[in-house]
């Protein structure tokens, strides 16, 4: 017994065809199998398709009916696995997990996340931004972006760039209670800190030769770095920032790099994705681009 999808498609063919010897030309079957498929249809659906005589056959008005609903199902059904198979042809239609730092994520990643999707608008792109490295497993992710170091050997890490912190302060806020000469005179000055989402702890301040500094004056305290970012430029204290956030505002003069000889070394940015089976080519190309555009200083500004 025939399924009911090749059944539609012998009578498909056989509605447009003269007679059933024709269609069984054409689909290059016996005129038996053509016959048995239009009796089995006509016994499923309870009404006759075709008019027989000796000579010829025709198709009846209902037979008409369901061969123009026929048609249209069995062009859906096509276009269903050829939209599947050119996916599977050029492996870019499906979900790309990243994720990154919220405020690289916000600035830097997105807009090319943007300008991949209007390229090729058949990728999905999932976005998690978060502060806290994130399994990739758990969370389904296949690329992420972070600052500092990784040292898990599950995953494949790209250097992108190396950013510099500053320790900067609004003009007005230096005009109130003057630049810092040394690393222990911000304890006598209102500064910003930011909170380690993973101990919830505040993140100590970094110089040169290794040194530290834990703030005891935060004037104001956030888990966010473009909100640290926002107090500072209000001059609510010193804040120890990335360049990336801060060069901007170097350049207009809003902000005033300060202790410039006990700067901190540069912390590295990375792209990096999970070590495991093949790479998707859309997986690929979203890594490269992530790469190519962390790695141009003229889409991520870190010098003054």
């Amino acid at each position: 017994m025939l399924n009911r999808m090749e059944m539609l498609r012998i009578f498909c063919i056989a509605a447009e065809s003269a007679s059933f010897r024709e269609a069984a030309t054409r689909l290059s079957a016996s005129p038996q199998t053509v016959t048995r498929a239009i009796k089995e249809l006509e016994q499923l659906v309870g009404e006759p398709l075709f008019h027989r005589s000796t000579r010829q056959v025709q198709i009846t008005a209902y037979g008409e009916q369901l061969a123009t609903q026929a048609r249209e199902t069995l062009g859906s059904f096509d276009q269903l696995f050829q939209r599947h198979a050119r996916r599977g042809q050029d492996g870019m239609a499906g979900r790309v997990g990243i994720t990154a730092p919220r405020s690289i994520g916000r600035r830097y990643v997105l807009p090319l996340l943007a300008e991949l999707q209007r390229e090729h608008p058949e990728i999905v792109l999932d976005m998690r931004l978060s502060d806290q490295m994130t399994d990739s497993v758990d969370e389904q992710i296949d690329i992420g972006v972070r600052m500092g170091f990784i040292r898990d050997r599950r995953y494949i890490a790209r250097a992108t760039a190396r950013v510099p912190l500053y320790v900067v302060g609004s003009p007005e806020l230096l005009e109130r209670v003057g630049a810092p000469e040394d690393i222990e005179a911000l304890n006598r000055v209102p500064t910003t800190a930011l909170i380690d989402g993973n101990t919830g702890r505040l993140w100590p301040w970094t110089f040169a030769e290794g040194r530290q500094m834990q703030p005891q004056r935060a004037a104001f305290t956030t888990d966010d770095q473009e909100c640290e970012c926002a107090a500072v430029l209000a001059g609510t204290g010193f804040g120890q920032l990335p360049s990336y956030l801060v060069t901007p505002h170097i350049r207009s003069g809003q902000l005033v790099r300060v202790l410039n000889d006990n700067e901190s070394p540069a912390w590295e940015m990375f792209a990096y994705r999970p070590q495991r089976g093949p790479v998707s080519p859309r997986v690929r190309l979203v890594f490269d681009r992530l790469v190519e555009r962390l790695s141009d200083p003229a889409w991520v500004p870190l010098e003054p």
